[in-house]
C-alpha cells in the first residue's frame, strides 16, 4: 500500500500517482512522451534503454521494469532482455556509442557533477553527437525524478517481467498518457 490513500490502490506504480493528481500527470507524461518517443538522433529504444538502465541503479523496480519491457516492445526483443538490461547488457551487441551514453547516464544518476570532460570525449569518440549526450543526461536526470516519485510514495509494484509485457507494448507504439 502506498504512504498516501491513492484514488485506486490496485493502479501499479507511477500509474496510481499519475491517477491521484491528474493535474500533476499531465506535464509528467508529456515530459516522458517527449523524451522516449518525440524526436531524437537516439532510437526509442535506445532512449527506453537509458530510462530502464537508470531506473534499475536507482533500485526502482516498477520503473525499470516498464520502461525495459518498452524497449523490449521496439526492439523485438523477449522478455528476457529485461534481465539482460539489469546484467548491463554483457551479451547484447550494442554500440559504443550506447555503451558511452549509458556510462555519462550512470555517472548523471549517481550525481550530475559525476559526468567529467573525459566522460563527454569518450562519447563523442564513440560517434555520439551534443543532442545524442544532452537526450541521455535529461532522460537520466529525469527518471531519477520519476524514480524518487514512485519510492518515495511507496507505490507497489508487480514482480514478473510477463506482468511488464503489454504496459510496455502500450508505452512503446501507443505513448505515454494516451489511451
Amino acid at each position: 500500500m502506498a504512504h498516501i490513500a491513492l484514488k485506486n490502490e490496485e493502479l501499479p506504480g507511477i500509474v496510481g500517482l499519475l491517477n491521484f493528481r491528474p493535474e500533476t500527470a499531465r506535464p509528467l507524461l508529456d515530459l516522458a512522451e517527449t523524451l522516449l518517443r518525440g524526436p531524437s538522433d537516439l532510437t526509442s529504444g535506445e532512449r527506453e534503454i537509458i530510462a530502464a538502465s537508470v531506473s534499475y541503479w536507482n533500485q526502482c523496480h516498477f520503473c525499470h521494469t516498464s520502461h525495459a519491457a518498452a524497449a523490449c516492445a521496439h526492439l523485438g526483443a523477449g522478455l528476457g532482455f529485461i534481465d539482460e538490461i539489469k546484467a548491463g547488457l554483457p551479451n547484447t551487441p550494442v554500440s559504443n556509442k550506447l555503451r558511452a551514453l549509458l556510462h555519462i547516464a550512470h555517472q548523471v544518476q549517481k550525481g550530475g557533477k559525476n559526468v567529467s570532460d573525459a566522460d563527454v570525449a569518450a562519447a563523442r569518440e564513440a560517434g555520439a553527437n551534443d543532442s545524442e549526450i544532452h537526450d541521455a543526461v535529461l532522460i537520466a536526470a529525469a527518471f531519477c525524478m520519476f524514480n524518487r516519485y514512485v519510492d518515495g510514495l511507496g507505490t507497489w509494484a508487480p514482480q514478473p517481467n510477463e506482468a511488464y509485457k503489454e504496459m510496455g507494448e502500450r508505452m512503446a507504439f501507443v505513448g505515454y498518457g494516451k489511451s
